[in-house]
């Protein structure tokens, strides 16, 4: 196992997008990666029309996880067996095994034995806004950001393992200045619901909030090629879609990091690494 480990925490096959960038750079320098799943994305929707959903879609959503992951270098997977919740009030979030409905404890436990198996320095997750406001989005912002501190004591869930300190926990989100970037060019199309109802300027961090601009502009295109696994959720018909290739490669260029926790000291201005003071 290398001696450098970056272990990110979502909640649906996909959301990794957002750092197919780091993962990428990370295992370039020699960094192992993984990332752990709640669910397998079983609720979410089949984006090309063209397409029908199909009875299996945890599976089918996993083996497209698989590939993607596959894409971006990363040689490690946990899937921690909890159903799709979908958004809010959608029937989905009322089913006995979905996200919604479980332990916190269990949830936190199953992260705990993730951490301390895998024992990376540096934890990802959403940030508190969930992106979007995704109710699984937010939870495991919440049970991540959990596990990070219960991991590294002795005392809680005793009989997954020894404790282990990760140095870094990192939340992820556009930046302000990418969404405004879009929705500028949005303004212009005849697209109308792009942002599903949601305010353009409150999504994304702030430049306050940011701690980490990661330049991954030499990994877009292996990036789109790793959402593109995602077949079930690409739908050549969306606004987003319509965007040019020159705007979509510099919105993929940049990732944003803002620095939530840390057992090795605040992240400089202008440094730029995830794994600064990571011994």
């Amino acid at each position: 196992m290398s001696a450098k480990r970056l272990l990110g925490v979502f909640a649906h096959p996909d959301d990794e997008g957002m750092i197919g960038g780091a993962l990428l750079h990370y295992a370039h320098e020699g960094v192992e990666t993984g990332l752990a799943y709640a669910t397998r994305g079983e609720v979410g929707e089949v984006a090309d029309p063209l397409l029908t959903a199909p009875a299996n879609m945890g599976e089918i959503r996993e083996q497209e996880m698989r590939e993607a992951a596959e894409m971006l270098n990363v040689k490690h997977l946990w899937f921690l067996g909890f159903r799709d919740s979908g958004m809010a009030g959608v029937e989905a979030n009322h089913h006995p095994l979905a996200l919604l409905n479980a332990r916190r404890a269990d949830v936190i436990g199953r992260l705990v034995k993730v951490i301390r198996e895998f024992q990376p320095q540096v934890l990802i997750t959403f940030d508190e806004t969930g992106w979007y406001g995704s109710p699984d989005h937010i939870l495991m912002y919440r049970y991540a950001t959990s596990a990070f501190h219960a991991a590294a004591d002795g005392a809680l869930y005793p009989e997954l393992g020894p404790a282990h300190a990760v140095s870094k926990l990192y939340y992820c989100a556009f930046a302000r200045r990418q969404i405004r970037m879009i929705e500028d060019w949005l303004e212009g199309q005849d697209f109308e619901g792009a942002f599903k109802g949601l305010d353009p300027s409150k999504l994304g961090m702030t430049d306050e909030q940011i701690s980490v601009v990661l330049d991954v502009e030499q990994w877009s295109d292996r990036k789109e090629w790793a959402m593109s696994r995602h077949r079930t959720l690409v739908n050549p018909s969306s606004p987003f879609a319509q965007i040019p290739p020159e705007l979509q490669r510099r919105w993929r260029a940049t990732e944003y990091y803002q620095l939530a926790t840390s057992r090795v000291g605040d992240d400089v201005v202008g440094e730029n690494d995830l794994f600064a003071r990571v011994p």
